[in-house]
């Protein structure tokens, strides 16, 4: 009896779990092939910056600080190709003329911008001298022995500026008989003047002018040219005693009758006048444009003596 208890006692199985991994099963494997597709990447990105011209390395970066920008210029040598969504239409997307080169386009902006640089130029420099034809009014007005001479000025502006002329009358002749020699009431005017035009940077050009009477004693080589270019000397002197500084001075000359003010009578007295001429950029421009294509055109040519050319040394 006792053997049949012994063979009726149950058998225990004991399993054992060996090493304490088996909880992850294979989610190591994949983390594993990530770091070792990081280090192909890694050691891949080493090798191509070792093997990068420090040009391309330029214009890596320059992608990553502005995409868009990038991928517009490489489109191809046209912003206009409408076969691309990133190189657009051009100015609209639904143009189909064809590619516009980006040379021109930025050819085209830059002449935009400088045109528009160029007017909003002009139209301060035309304020200002608007300012100053109202300043040198009020000068006028304000002193009483200039009031006297207000019917003698004439204010206007002109294609080179504001151009401030003196004119003469029989009765108030601005300078004696057929001399340079200034009238007092002449020499205070154009001090005043000279004080005004001191305020502003632009240059003046100076034109004395005569009527048409021939110059007594014109046979002796002194004529109505060279009184016209004396009288203009001597208010250029005068301007200057009024505080303008010599360097604002850019032409004095005398065009004698060849311009009267008053062409249907050219011995009326006011032909005989002192033209003050405030002038634009343009006009400085082109003065200056005109002295440099004198120079370049009478400069000697390389290895001949100078003066041998065929146009003539011009006084200088």
């Amino acid at each position: 009896m006792a053997g049949d208890a012994k063979k009726l006692q149950p058998i225990i199985i004991k399993r054992v779990k060996k090493g304490g991994h088996g909880a992850h099963g294979g989610a190591w494997k994949i983390a594993y092939a990530d770091f070792v597709t990081a280090m192909m990447a890694f050691f891949l990105l080493m090798w191509l910056l070792g093997s990068t011209t420090e040009g391309d390395k330029k214009g890596i970066a320059d992608y990553f600080q502005s995409p868009l920008k990038i991928a517009l210029l490489a489109s191809g040598s046209g912003a206009g190709d409408a076969s691309h969504v990133v190189k657009g239409g051009g100015e609209d997307m639904t143009r189909s003329t064809g590619q516009v080169k980006r040379g021109d386009i930025d050819s085209k902006r830059k002449t935009v911008n400088l045109q528009a640089l160029k007017a909003e130029q002009v139209r301060a420099e035309i304020a200002r001298l608007e300012q100053l034809k109202q300043k040198v009014e009020q000068k006028i007005a304000e002193n009483p022995k200039l009031a006297a001479l207000k019917s003698q000025i004439r204010l206007d502006m002109t294609a080179d500026g504001l151009r401030i002329q003196i004119v003469d009358e029989n009765q108030r002749p601005m300078f004696s008989s057929g001399s340079a020699v200034v009238q007092p009431y002449m020499r205070d005017l154009l001090r005043e003047i000279g004080v005004v035009l001191a305020e502003v940077p632009n240059r003046l050009t100076l034109e004395g002018h005569t009527d048409a009477a021939p110059f007594a004693g014109g046979g002796l080589g002194y004529g109505n040219w060279e009184l016209s270019a004396d009288r203009a000397n001597a208010s250029r002197r005068e301007l200057m005693a009024g505080g303008l500084p010599e360097d604002r001075m850019l032409r004095v000359q005398g065009l004698a009758a060849s311009l009267p003010f008053e062409a249907r009578d050219p011995l009326a007295a006011s032909n005989r006048r002192i033209s003050i001429i405030v002038m634009n950029r343009e006009a400085e421009d082109r003065i200056f444009r005109s002295s440099a294509e004198v120079q370049e055109a009478t400069a000697p040519a390389v290895g001949e003596p100078a003066g041998t050319g065929w146009l003539p040394n011009l006084p200088r």
